[in-house]
């Protein structure tokens, strides 16, 4: 059905800020979104996120490349099949990348992980702060890079050299990427694996 494989890059973080963050167009994007204020990880957060970074030095980006069988892009023609194809298969590569990214966080104490988009632990329609309810689940919660105002689109072409890429005209592209961040005090020899799941058809 897909083939998954990682690439990371290492990057100062303030060079990062410097070159990929715009804080300012992405927060407009992000008010856009039916998810503004409606869920934990998304914006406007309850914290501020200059603090949030602070403890930071270097940026790991890691980018999850999703390459679909051809099979699968024929099968699922037209923009309403395109789209749940796509969904589904990040909500099937998106549990084992969370799950990686905070092991590197008790691996490495002073670090910080940041998910591939949003939150995928309650359905969309049902986050606790819709109802001004705390976050369920906040151990397992993490912001995404681009909610705190960072390209994704140029972090991923100049770091990664992968361009991302989106279904048109009702055809799904070759490849799908995701891509998370995870912040550490000091430069770190830092592996990432990712535990590969089941494909589904």
């Amino acid at each position: 059905m897909y083939r998954v494989s990682h690439l990371t890059a290492e990057i100062r973080l303030t060079d990062y800020i410097r070159n990929y963050r715009d804080t300012e167009r992405f927060s407009n994007y992000c008010k856009a979104c039916d998810r503004y204020n409606a869920c934990w990880s998304c914006p406007p957060f309850e914290f501020d996120t200059e603090e949030y970074i602070s403890p930071y030095k270097v940026a790991y980006i890691i980018g999850t490349k999703i390459v679909l069988d051809e099979s699968v892009i024929n099968q699922n023609r037209g923009p309403k099949k395109c789209e749940k194809m796509a969904h589904d298969i990040m909500a099937q590569v998106r549990p084992g990348l969370d799950e990686a990214l905070l092991k590197l966080e008790k691996q490495y104490p002073v670090s910080k992980a940041f998910f591939a988009g949003m939150c995928h632990i309650c359905p969309a329609d049902v986050c606790a702060r819709i109802k001004g309810w705390p976050c369920i689940a906040p151990e397992r919660n993490r912001p995404s890079l681009e909610s705190f105002g960072f390209d994704i689109g140029k972090t991923s072409s100049e770091l990664l050299n992968v361009e991302l890429k989106w279904s048109e005209n009702g055809v799904l592209p070759d490849y799908l990427t995701l891509v998370s961040g995870f912040f550490t005090r000091e430069a770190a020899p830092v592996s990432f694996a990712c535990p590969e799941r089941p494909n589904r058809t």
